[in-house]
């Protein structure tokens, strides 16, 4: 909306951008009631609306809003109340977009759109490398496929190398691999990776490793629950891309259920020492050692 509403050449007269942290309500009802120079509209967008106070200073505007303004307020973090008065005449008279965030099953066709967008090529391995590691933070997920696109200059197909070397994800040595050796039961595989994690402990803090372990193990236990359903229903259900679903198939013969709620036991545990429950200061390599050899064991 603030690229796009406007053309760039009426902007500076009547595009205002406000902060809920640093305005008010009465501030932003003063200029919604002014009308535009040299246009047909104005357009107010109201940032980080969630700080705002004294919203019941806009209901006389919201309930006779000027037809040449565009009030854009966005309201973050948080669902809007919309018990209020002021959410109340917001809706008779505007429009109110509430967005979640995706679910990891929607994420592998989010990230192929931006990819195409940007004229580049992901195979399968790349994008699920990149939501393994971004998770459902779409504006860094279209951030780092924009460098890519400036870093290959023109070259298409996106690899695993050209990742290790623009994002900083190690091909070899990360959360997506750890869940495979571990998925496989592959015992020295996985101590490699560990030890990666625990030399380079920035790059792969254990809080990050804790969530990627729960979200797998977590597809583990839904493929359990719904392993007589049909192989494309179970694809979706558990949330994963169907070319993936035969390693969890392995997973599951190698972690029987009982065993997977001992592993979430197991993770809440070790998130806890990690935080000082418990633990009378354990470093965290150490601690993610021993938790990979419980679960592998």
């Amino acid at each position: 909306m603030e690229k796009n509403i406007l053309p760039e050449a009426e902007r500076s007269f009547n595009q205002t951008i406000l902060y809920g942290k640093e305005t008010t309500a009465l501030d932003i009802r003063t200029r919604a009631l002014n009308y535009p120079m040299f246009s047909n509209y104005q357009v107010i967008m109201v940032k980080e609306a969630q700080a705002l106070k004294k919203w019941d200073d806009l209901v006389g505007y919201f309930e006779k809003p000027v037809k040449s303004t565009i009030l854009i307020i966005c309201h973050k973090f948080e669902n809007f109340d919309k018990r209020t008065k002021a959410a109340k005449e917001i809706q008779k008279n505007g429009v109110v977009l509430t967005t979640k965030k995706f679910y990891e099953n929607q994420l592998p066709d989010f990230v192929n759109e931006i990819a195409t967008e940007k004229e580049l090529k992901l195979n399968p391995s790349v994008a699920n490398l990149l939501i393994e590691y971004i998770g459902n933070d779409l504006s860094r997920i279209a951030n780092e496929l924009e460098k890519l696109k400036l870093n290959l200059k023109g070259r298409k197909e996106v690899t695993l190398d050209d990742i290790e070397a623009n994002i900083g994800i190690s091909k070899e040595y990360n959360v997506f691999e750890l869940n495979k050796a571990l998925a496989f039961k592959d015992v020295l595989r996985a101590n490699r990776i560990v030890e990666y994690f625990t030399s380079n402990p920035k790059s792969n803090p254990m809080v990050l490793t804790l969530g990627a372990l729960q979200s797998y193990f977590s597809k583990v236990y839904l493929l359990h629950q719904n392993n007589l359903l049909p192989e494309k229903e179970i694809a979706s259900v558990v949330g994963v891309m169907p070319f993936l679903l035969s390693e969890y198939r392995t997973a599951a013969r190698n972690y029987s259920l009982q065993k997977v709620e001992n592993v979430f036991s197991m993770l809440h545990e070790y998130d806890l020492r990690s935080k000082g429950v418990n633990d009378t200061g354990t470093k965290e390599g150490a601690l993610l050692k021993e938790l990979v050899y419980k679960i592998l064991h």
